[in-house]
């Protein structure tokens, strides 16, 4: 069994039931492997603290800014996306008190972990919320995460990478990004394409996705980058 006093001390809470922390890192892959752990997986925390993280962050944009509800819309994802959520559960440590199956905890780099991380992130919140109450997981949520929006609202991170592409594309050269297909490959059900994203004539770079937009959204990244933007 794992210390989750240590994982308390990352988070700053204490628990009254240390059992509800503990199944918040329980992946389901780890209860297939041991049938006979007296908790269940952590998706119904998951669910829970989804909907409360979602809750909290609204209520704060809605009372603090007076945008238009579309900023509001792409403030919000920016902050409740799979990537921060998962960046925040590795910054809290979250990552070191998982249970997962041995498949899983070998696969620390993937998509997968990602998506286990944040989901985890969620749960936790989920756990605190159960546990702590209201006011305990609304100050929980503005001093880990909340904290971020001032960098992101500077730095133009709502922007997904194929609009923070393309109106830097315009401020720079006044010129709209364009995308092509490159090439498809493998089977029907499981398509490959590769995207390209162009400046005018010029090839900037190449994504790939299981879809076209997937793939449109992978350039977008490359291209920031190669561009250094």
């Amino acid at each position: 069994m794992k210390n989750i006093s240590k994982l308390e001390k990352n988070l700053g809470v204490t628990f009254k039931n240390k059992d509800l922390l503990l199944q918040a890192v329980v992946h389901r892959s780890y209860i297939n492997e041991h049938t006979e752990f007296n908790l269940g997986h952590n998706e119904r925390l998951e669910f829970l603290g989804d909907a409360v993280l979602e809750l909290i962050v609204t209520d704060y944009l809605y009372k603090n800014y007076e945008n238009p509800e579309g900023d509001l819309t792409n403030w919000r994802a920016s902050l409740v996306n799979a990537k921060m959520l998962s960046e925040l559960a590795r910054e809290l440590d979250v990552e070191e008190f998982l249970y997962m199956s041995k498949g899983e905890s070998k696969d620390k780099d993937s998509k997968a972990r990602q998506y286990i991380l944040a989901n985890a992130f969620e749960a936790v919140i989920g756990a605190i919320y159960l546990d702590q109450g209201t006011k305990k997981t609304t100050a929980f949520i503005k001093k880990y995460l909340l904290s971020k929006l001032d960098y992101i609202l500077e730095h133009k991170l709502y922007l997904d990478a194929k609009s923070k592409f393309q109106e830097l594309s315009q401020e720079k050269f006044g010129i709209t990004p364009n995308y092509k297909v490159m090439s498809e490959s493998g089977p029907d059900h499981a398509r490959i394409f590769k995207i390209g994203v162009y400046l005018d004539k010029e090839l900037v770079a190449s994504g790939e996705g299981t879809s076209k937009q997937e793939g449109q959204m992978d350039a977008a990244e490359k291209a920031l980058a190669a561009k250094g933007w």
